[in-house]
């Protein structure tokens, strides 16, 4: 297959830029088969079987990028991506109107820094520095950061997004992307899912910014994904499991907690534990533990239509992204959703 089998035509007007007031407030798109149903994530209890198990990933976006300057006075941008030691040392992105220097020391704020140790085109790995005695450098960050908007929302952060680019249920400091099918989760929805038999199952799965970066190649077979980490707690696997050799559906809310679930669960049985994974799921894959996912509208020709593709099969998902678009649905982070079944 090649990357162009997944282009399709967006209107800008789609793209959400800021999130709905409510957040169970979206649009719901429900693909089964090739049959289409519109609803609302507000009746998400209807679609729970008896016994679901909808797995959740609680990582926790960190207002990852940095603005500061150079002693020069230049403009830098710093998006962290992965500390790398103890020592507050952080692989990263880094942005000037010049390249950045080794050695050159980014000023974040009166007491915060960022030295350049090395470079690697956009790549750098910076040591982040407070000299704040209240205030430690996680708590720098927390301070001076910016939550990590995707390049589609070309906007400022606000106060606003740092609540709402966030789910209720993050837990685990790590992602510097939202898991965004988990943005339309509120506690009474949850409540009322569990009500109607769903159970709700915690990973992790640190989402970076690869997630949102275009595919280079033209064919699916020579492209290969960023790496991610992830956790999967004994009783979480142990609760997956169980439900599984059950008969039980395994629901991914999102598709970062179905790419937890698959790259962990290869021998059929979801294994605990710490990993990392540069898994790319696109047609003709063989799903494991997954049976249906619940998931945001994606970018054209993205690993993630690929993906949901694959489960579903991609003339059903492209038929039901024409559907979308003709129907007004909002598109990508703060847009509307889908629900899918594993087409298999």
């Amino acid at each position: 297959m090649l990357v162009s089998d997944f282009d399709f035509e967006l209107p800008e007007s789609l793209i959400a830029k800021a999130p709905l007031p409510h957040r169970d407030g979206a649009k719901l798109l429900c693909l089964e088969n090739e049959s289409l149903t519109d609803s609302q994530i507000n009746r998400l209890p209807e679609l729970v079987q008896a016994g679901d198990i909808w797995v959740i990933n609680d990582t926790k976006v960190i207002p990852a990028r940095l603005v500061g300057q150079k002693p020069s006075g230049g403009k830098v941008e710093i998006l962290l991506l992965e500390p790398l030691n103890e020592d507050h040392v952080w692989s990263a992105w880094g942005k000037a109107n010049k390249p950045l220097q080794v050695g050159t020391v980014v000023e974040i704020s009166e007491t915060f820094f960022a030295e350049v140790l090395k470079r690697d085109g956009k790549n750098i790995e910076v040591r982040l520095r407070s000299t704040n005695p209240n205030q430690d450098v996680g708590q720098a960050i927390e301070a001076n950061g910016h939550m990590p908007l995707p390049p589609y929302i070309n906007r400022p952060d606000s106060e606003e997004d740092k609540k709402r680019y966030q789910t209720v249920f993050a837990e685990h400091n790590g992602a510097v992307a939202a898991p965004t099918a988990g943005l339309h989760f509120t506690p009474e929805l949850m409540q009322a899912m569990e009500e109607a038999g769903a159970t709700f199952v915690h990973v992790t799965l640190h989402v970076g910014p690869g997630t949102f970066q275009p595919v280079q190649v033209e064919s699916l077979a020579d492209h290969r994904m960023h790496e991610e980490a992830y956790i999967i707690s004994e009783d979480s696997a142990q609760d997956i499991n169980q439900a599984k050799q059950a008969g039980k559906r395994i629901v991914a809310v999102g598709t970062t907690s179905l790419r937890t679930l698959e790259a962990a669960g290869q021998s059929g049985e979801l294994q605990a534990g710490t990993g990392r994974t540069d898994i790319f799921i696109s047609p003709g894959y063989q799903f494991k533990m997954t049976d249906a996912l619940l998931t945001n509208f994606h970018l054209p020709k993205s690993t993630l239509l690929m993906l949901v593709s694959a489960l579903a099969g991609k003339e059903n998902v492209m038929a039901a992204y024409q559907h979308a678009i003709q129907h007004a649905y909002r598109f990508y982070s703060y847009g509307d959703a889908m629900f899918v079944r594993n087409n298999k």
